[in-house]
Order: C-alpha cells, then structure tokens, then sequence
C-alpha cells in the first residue's frame, strides 16, 4: 500500500494495509462518488500518492479522495449518517469518532498535545468526520471514544435520530447527488497494476499492445517478465486483468504474493491459494522451480495465470450483528460451517453466539453483503449453503470471495413499514382524483397505500408504500416516466425520529439554491454535507423546499438555513406557510447565506451583502448557532382589477401568488413593494433574464445589465411620467397628496435595490424611526431614473410620503409593479396592502465576535474545530 515510516516510528502506527482495511470495517458503507475531477493538494487513500494531475473521485459526505485507478480497491467505510435503532433509547445512544487518514485542513492541530498534525508531503494524521477534531496517528488513542460533534453539536442532526428503508436505491438518490460520470472513465477503460500506476494503461486483452523493444531489454537485463493475472473466471470472461511485474527466477510463494498484491489480497487463512497456467489446455497449476519459465506463451501476448483458491468442505465464515440493539454481547462471530450448513443453521447459531437466546430464529435472516467496488446486498433463502456459495464465488473471483461476508439482521425493518415517495413536475391546481388517475397511468399495478399530503400550489404530493419491493420499483418507474414533456421528480425520503433528538439540540435543515452565486451554490451544498449530516442538506433544484420540510415536519424544534437570495427566502417561507399547520414546528427560524444579486433581507439582518466564497463555511454554521431570533413583518398584497377589465386581463406569470374566484390577486410580501420606474426597470431585467438565463449567473454581471437598463430609460421615452396623477393613495383611511413623482415605494425593511436605504438617515420630521417588525410600513417616491441612481450612491434619500400598517392604492391605467422583486404589468384596479397573519421568524447574525479558543479534551466549552483549507 506504499506506506513509508520511519523506523523509530514503526510502532506507533496504526493504519492497516489497502490489503485488510476492508475485512476490518463492522458497517460496511458505500461511498457517494463525485465526477471525476482534478484537485490538488491531496493524496490518494488507498495508494498514499499525490492526486495532482491525473483523474480522481471524492466522495460527497466524507473527506475520502482516490484515484480513479483505484477506486476497485476503496475501503467501504464512509460516514453512517442514518443509524436509527428502535430497541435504543437515548441514554444507551453512544456516538463513536469517524477517524479518516490524511488530507487535514493546514495548519491543523493535534487535540492531545497541541502540535501541528497536518503536512502537505505524505497521508498523514487523523480527521473525525464528525467533530472535526485533529490529532497524530500516535495520539488517537489517548482521545476519548465518544464523539459530541464538536461546537456543531447544537445544530446537528443526529446519524441515530434517521432510518433509511432498506433498499437497492442508493444514497446518491436519496440525497440528491447527481452523478454525471464520463463514459471515457468508465469502469471498462480503468487500471491498476501492482505498483498503482497513474497512467491509463488498458487491461483489456484486446487492447493489450506488444512491449516495446526498449522495454523488453531493459527487463531482459533485469532478468524479470510482466505476466497477466485473473482472479477468476469472470474477469477472464471480461478480459480484465492485473499486470504483475516478477523475476524470472521467483518461486511460487513470491510469484503468488505479486499476484495476490496486485488485487490488494492478505495471505487468505482458511483456503489454500495457488496459481494456475491460464493459456495451458488443463490449466496446469505452477510448481517450483522457476515457474515463470514453464508458463505457456501464444504469439503476441504475455503470459497469463489464474489466481484460484481451493477451498475445503468445511471452513468458518464471520457474521456481523446489524443492529440488533443493545443487548448483543459480540461484535462479530466467527462460526463453523460445512456444505451441508444452511442459512437457518447458521441463523440459529449467531443468535446464540450473539447472547439473543431467548430470540425467535423466524424474526432474523441472513444478509450476504459484496464489499468489492461499493455495497451490494442480498437476503439469502434459508435453504441456501453459505460455504457452498463462498465457494462458488470464488471460482468467479477470488477478491470477491474474499470481500464477501454476512450479517444477521431483523426480518422487520427499522425504519418501519411506511416508505414515502416525493413526486413532484406534475401541473399545479388540480383534484387529487385527477392527481390519483395520471400516477396510476404511470404506476400501473404498483399502487400506493396511501397518497397525501398533496401540495396543490406546487404540483407535488408524498405517495406512502407498506412495501419496499413495491416502493423501490415505482421510485424508478416514476423517475423514467414524463408528464407534458417534464421529467417527474422523485425522491425517497428518509424518516426523522424526533424522540432521539437530544435536549437542548435545533437540527439545522439547510437549503441550498445550486443555481445562485454561479458555483458557490454548489460548493456550499458539498462543505454542508461534510460538516453536518447530510440528511439535514437539502438541493432546492431537487423538489424545492418540500421534500426538506416533510422529512422534518415531526421535530419540535429546529432552524433553518436557506442559502439563496431574497426570492430563494421568500420561496422557503411561502413553503412554511403552506405546510406549517401540519408540522410540530411550524415557526422555525431562519438564516440566510446571501447568493443572489440584491440580498436586502440579509443585509439588514447582517448576513451581508454577498457570499463570496472567502468565509470559512464552518464559520457560516457558527454564526448561526450564535444568532438572535427577531420577528419579520409580512404584509398581503392584494390586486383587484376593474370589473370591466376582467375578461380582457391576462393573469401576472408568476407563482408567488394566487387567485381567488372574483379574479383578486393575492401576494405576500417580505421586503419591499413598488409601482412606477423602479418596477418597470424590474420588468425589463426580468425578461431580459428569462430570455437568456444561463448569462444572469454572476453578481457583478447582474448590476452592470441594471446600469445599462437606467441609463437607456434616460433617453426613452417615459411610461410612468406624472404617475401621481394616475394613482390615489390612503394611508390608515385617509387621503395622502402625493408629490410629482415617477415611482412609488413602500418599504417593510430599510435595504432596497442591494444594500440603499430610501427612507434615509434618522431626522427630525412627523414620522416615527422604521424597524422591520413595528407593524408599519414606509412609502416613499422617487422623481425618475436620475433620483434611482442617486439613492443607489448613497447622494439623496427619497421622498418620504407616510408611514401606515393599511395601504390602499387607486391604479387608474397600467403600470408596471413589482412584489420582492417578482414584476409584472398590472391592469387598471385597486391595490390593498395590509397586515397578514403569516408570521416569520428570523435569524439575526449576532455582532460579537467568537473567540478563538484551542480544542480540548474537556467537553465542548472550549471545543474549536479546525480551520478548513
């Protein structure tokens, strides 16, 4: 495995070989893959090279990066991050550190001893996943076993707390991942030889290229000659094979280590392995001496061997408890067996090695489960033999053989027999009959137990299965099915169990808009699922806000982080409104990442104007942790058209709002709303955005295009000059005058268009200091394109009108208008703004300053997680 250490500190090691560190892992856990990429700065963790330059994996929840030339040979010990046991309670909940070797963020300390434990020249030290504590490979085990998370603690939300159900979808799926692998570097096209080899050597007999003359004379004088090695039968049915480099004098023994190396295999003790002549007629098995020589040889290819295993009629094989709860007394049990053993024998004696006597052998079966390239899992029969079935694997392949081991495990499964689907991409507002008939349309007999809730806004619902086989075969039904030319969205949820939620603990349910920021959306989303469990992170390109909100529409208490700008806000609070009255918390509080290109509600809620990908995103979570919660004013917008413009008026193309029966439009609004200049300018970077979207992905970008839109307005012509004419305002029932103005503004916070306060500095006048929750609103007007700019510099404030929590306003001919940013051309009417019942509550970013205390031993007062890189 290539590891290198000084002699003096031989003992001190404690990271097993590439060849055991599978047979080593209790809860065998696949990895999320990325795409293949290119990073720098790290090291492989399976061969300890340096990744720069060449392809490489990283997995999406756990810091574990290797090449994709090595990724046969990953360790299956990823992050367990749903691990919900129902016969545990709280108290006997105890959470284990995750250590992972290497790649640690720089400068990283050593929790023990204070010293620096990263090095940017080899794999080296150790990270929890969890906690984020760092310590040298010699200190580990002076760390106390139980990890509390860190300073994360508060918001995490615990592995134990979620069950996933048992079933072939994989996590990718689950959490959202979209895996977008290259067809160049699929598994068929990948190598590895024994020496871990960087470059893109083909293993396919096929493809195989003769050696080159220099080549061949510089092994000639080395006395050495490359051979082929399959494990089995099918790798010589796919005509994949190791390459092995060995001298032509080698004995057996040293020719069968080479091979047995170059699949990352220990010495196997309970088989006798030996090595075969693959191009011989009788596959003859080699002898000493010089077994290299008597290899057979066919014109233009090397020689090839067998790595075979001939197994006894008897043997042991190991079983592993799969929560079982708290009352198994091994962590493992290593039982004899012979062919004749079926997997009821075998079940009978696990429950009585594992100290379960008094268990029924009915409740339990037995899981056989492949380690080699991820998780595989299959419940056996009970009439199978499990030796028999080694066997027979093992003529197939000797590594799978090898990576093959059992667990005995709950008929019932945990997470409990209600499986949810979210579907989503079906059209909005319509019956739940008609809903009912187009899933069935696809679903044919899979059908569902029950349907509900059904969010008839958004065209999406939760489908509910009592079967998993069932569940499974409609999540990939429906995933392939489209309705009027939309691919259906669907997602396997997991369950959150709010009983296994420590006191004192707000799991902190994340939002992330991939889309804002250009790509800080999507490198937020990868740091979030690393720091916290990433079940709690929720992709809104993935159903939106829903799906999130349903998995935690149990627990009592919990925060929420939307990473997005204010439309992405307004689009999660829209979401609590709408299923608030179903869930246990139906106000949580919530932060705000500012992605997008005003971010006014972060501003003033000190979040800042922009993330910009320079903060720490530990220090983001942190932050949240700290925040005050403070209460949002919400305020209804409500448009009424003429009567006798109803027939003619085309409804505004946007979903923040809705309609009622006599055609009233009903909005809700959060920050600000305006009639005039300042939406009409709205309304042009609106559709200029919708025409081309994929230009609009840059903040700077987005106010360059704003400056271009004033400065052409300045020369056209002006559709809302004297619109004081064309509208009456009254305020709290009574008249107001409005002076000569291009456009009106009423204000629920003092941040408009990024970051500028029309409402101005503090003054001596009849109108009271603003705040966002005082319950009034504040109207302002502006003369034209000229005024705008200057209340963007900061040089003039604007009109102020009044100040009022009951706003009616008399449109007498079209005029563009704009709700948080969302513009439309209203027709002739009425506008009323009045004080909603919706309430939202926010988080505040708190002014003081965290000190910047060392990790320690002693609980999580002084806990500091280490800076990222």
């Amino acid at each position: 495995c290539n590891f290198v250490v000084h002699d003096k500190c031989l003992k001190t090691v404690v990271s097993p070989c590439s060849s055991i560190a599978p047979t080593l892992v209790k809860v065998p856990v696949a990895h999320c893959w990325s795409e293949p990429i290119h990073v720098r700065r790290r090291y492989c963790n399976v061969c300890r090279k340096k990744l720069d330059d060449t392809w490489a994996l990283k997995c999406e929840v756990c810091e574990y990066y290797v090449h994709v030339d090595c990724e046969d040979f990953v360790v299956p010990n990823c992050t367990d991050n749903a691990t919900f046991v129902p016969d545990k309670t709280l108290p006997q909940v105890i959470q284990l550190h995750h250590w992972r070797e290497g790649n640690l963020p720089t400068n990283s300390k050593c929790l023990v001893d204070k010293k620096t434990c990263w090095t940017g020249e080899c794999l080296a030290g150790l990270r929890c996943e969890w906690c984020g504590y760092t310590v040298h490979a010699s200190c580990v085990n002076r760390v106390p076993t139980t990890c509390t998370f860190g300073l994360l603690q508060p918001i995490m939300l615990p592995p134990t707390a979620v069950s996933i159900p048992r079933t072939e979808v994989p996590m990718e799926a689950i959490i959202g991942v979209q895996n977008r692998r290259k067809e160049t570097l699929s598994r068929e096209s990948r190598s590895i030889s024994e020496e871990f080899p960087s470059t893109d050597t083909k293993l396919r007999e096929v493809a195989e290229e003769p050696p080159t003359r220099e080549r061949s004379r510089d092994r000639d004088e080395r006395d050495e000659e490359v051979v082929k090695v399959f494990d089995g039968n099918s790798s010589l049915r796919r005509r994949m094979f190791r390459l092995v480099t060995v001298s032509r004098s080698a004995t057996v023994s040293e020719f069968l280590m080479a091979a047995m190396r170059a699949f990352h295999l220990p010495p196997l003790e309970d088989a006798k392995t030996y090595l075969t002549d693959a191009y011989s007629v009788e596959e003859t098995e080699l002898t000493d001496p010089l077994p290299v020589a008597k290899l057979t040889r066919r014109d233009g290819k090397r020689p090839a061997v067998f790595l075979r295993e001939q197994g006894n009629d008897e043997g042991c094989i190991r079983v592993y408890p799969s929560r079982l709860g708290a009352s198994v007394t091994h962590e493992q049990a290593c039982l004899p067996v012979t062919s004749q053993t079926t997997v009821s024998n075998v079940i009978t004696m696990a429950l009585s090695k594992f100290g379960l006597n008094e268990a029924q052998a009915d409740d339990y079966h037995l899981v056989e489960v492949m380690l080699d390239k991820g998780v595989s899992e299959r419940v056996m029969e009970c009439g199978e033999r499990p030796w028999e079935l080694l066997k027979a694997v093992a003529r197939d392949s000797v590594r799978q053989m090898e990576m093959t081991r059992f667990y005995l495990q709950l008929s019932k499964d945990p997470h409990g027999p209600s499986i949810a689907l979210f579907v989503g991409n079906l059209p909005p507002n319509l019956s739940q009959r008609q809903y009912e008939n187009i899933l069935l349309e696809f679903l044919g007999g899979l059908k569902y137990s029950c349907i509900g809730p059904i969010y008839y806004e958004y065209g999406s619902m939760v489908i509910t299965y009592e079967d998993s086989d069932l569940a499974v075969r409609a999540f990939y039904t429906l995933r392939e099915s489209t309705h009027d030319d939309k691919n259906l969205l669907v997602m396997l949820l997991p369950n959150v169990q709010h009983n296994m939620i420590p006191e004192g603990v707000q799991p902190l349910l994340v939002f992330v808009n991939v889309k804002s920021g250009g790509c800080q959306g999507l490198e937020l989303i990868h740091n979030f699922r690393k720091l916290l469990n990433p079940y709690q992170v929720f992709d809104l390109d993935n159903g939106g806000p829903l799906p999130g909100l349903y998995v935690f529409r149990q627990v009592k208490k919990y925060k929420i982080l939307v990473c997005g700008g204010d439309g992405t806000i307004g689009w999660v609070l829209q979401c609590l409104d709408n299923v608030g009255q179903d869930s246990e918390c139906q106000h949580p509080a919530c932060a705000i990442v500012p992605l997008g290109t005003g971010n006014d509600l972060a501003r003033v809620l000190r979040w800042g104007p922009g993330y910009n990908g320079g903060e720490d995103p530990i220090n983001l979570l942190k932050d949240v942790i700290d925040a005050e919660e403070i209460r949002l004013d919400r305020w209804t917008v409500v448009f009424h058209i003429d009567e006798k413009l109803e027939d003619k008026q085309a409804q505004p193309n946007t979903t923040a709002g809705s309609t009622s029966e006599d055609n009233t439009q009903i909005f809700v609004m959060n920050n600000y709303f305006g009639i005039g200049i300042e939406a009409e300018l709205c309304l042009d970077f609106h559709n200029a955005r919708e025409e081309n979207p994929n230009k609009f992905n840059s903040r700077l970008h987005n106010k360059g295009v704003y400056v271009k839109m004033g400065l052409r307005k300045m020369v056209s012509r002006k559709l809302c000059k004297d619109l004081h004419k064309e509208i009456r305002l009254e305020v709290d029932g009574k008249h107001v005058e409005l002076p000569p103005v291009e456009g009106v503004i009423i204000l629920n916070i003092l941040s408009w268009g990024s970051g500028a306060n029309p409402w101005g500095p503090e003054k001596d006048d009849q109108f009271n200091k603003p705040n966002h929750w005082d319950g009034h609103l504040e109207v302002v007007g502006v003369t034209g394109i000229v005024h705008l700019g200057q209340i963007q510099s900061g040089l003039r404030s604007a009109i102020r009108i009044a100040q009022g929590g009951h706003i009616r306003i008399k449109l007498n001919s079209e005029l563009p208008v704009q709700v948080d940013g969302e513009p439309w051309n209203q027709a002739p009417g009425e506008v009323v703004v009045l004080k909603s019942a919706l309430k939202a509550t926010m988080l505040k970013k708190s002014k003081i300053k965290r000190r910047n205390t060392e990790p320690s031993l002693h609980g999580s007062n002084g806990d500091k997680e280490p800076s990222e890189s």
